[in-house]
């Protein structure tokens, strides 16, 4: 969980995405830039599932802890 939030959280790996996107996406290319976009938002959405589901393994004395949902 901790790692999965931390590369969410990380401005440096917002520089890298950044980098990637300038090396693939050619100037002015709205589609390849709304493909490489969508990329992103899903790689992102399916990090904070895997964190959302590491939610109940965490201490139970840890700020973000819940509860398994049955």
């Amino acid at each position: 969980y901790e790692i999965v939030k931390a590369i969410l959280d990380s401005k440096e790996i917002g520089i890298v995405i950044e980098m990637v996107k300038e090396n693939m996406v050619p100037v002015d290319d709205e589609t390849v830039e709304k493909r490489f976009n969508r990329g992103v938002k899903s790689v992102s959405q399916l990090l904070r599932n895997i964190a959302d589901r590491r939610l109940h393994r965490l201490p139970k004395n840890h700020p973000d802890y819940r509860g398994k949902e049955e």
